[in-house]
């Protein structure tokens, strides 16, 4: 019997019930929404359960959404299935103030560039990771170049007026 999103989703909801919300099938691949608090109980989950077998930790990534209050920063994990070739993704989200996710470092070795890129890039803190530094960016630098506060260029700069262009 080969591994369906149904089936997926079937086993998560008869496991986790009502903690997981927003289940979606994009390009065919199944997408879901879970506390921050159990990130680690379905990541077991989904890697000790014999009929999901997903033990392949594709990527870990975090996206700020500025607009989402209480809700403003997310991380994506991306799991493989290699026997059945099934992927799935899903997301946690955290307050901005409060940051701090569960390490997935004990269940799958690659989590530690992975989460420590996220950090770098976002600030997210992976609560329990053996060692959350800088990895890409200097130790100096006293912010997080991905998070969407600051303009993408100079608003002042008159050399980037549209009448420069030829539309205005």
């Amino acid at each position: 019997m080969s591994l369906t999103n149904e089936t997926i989703q079937a086993r998560l909801i008869e496991k986790f019930g009502d903690q997981l919300s927003n289940f979606e099938t994009t390009y065919g691949m199944l997408s879901f929404e879970a506390p921050k608090e159990i990130n680690l109980k379905i990541l077991n989950f989904l890697y000790d359960d014999e009929a999901l077998k997903f033990r392949f930790l594709t990527d870990i990534t975090g996206i700020h959404y500025p607009d989402n209050k209480g809700r403003e920063l997310a991380v994506v994990y991306h799991l493989h299935n290699m026997v059945d070739n099934v992927r799935l993704r899903f997301k946690v989200f955290t307050d901005i103030n409060t940051p701090d996710v569960y390490t997935a470092t004990g269940l799958f070795s690659a989590a530690n560039w992975m989460e420590r890129e996220t950090y770098d890039f976002l600030g997210l803190n992976f609560v329990g990771h053996p060692h959350l530094k800088r990895i890409l960016n200097v130790e100096e630098m006293d912010y997080f170049p991905l998070r969407k506060e600051f303009p993408l260029e100079d608003q002042t700069r008159i050399d980037k007026d549209d009448e420069m262009f030829g539309r205005g």
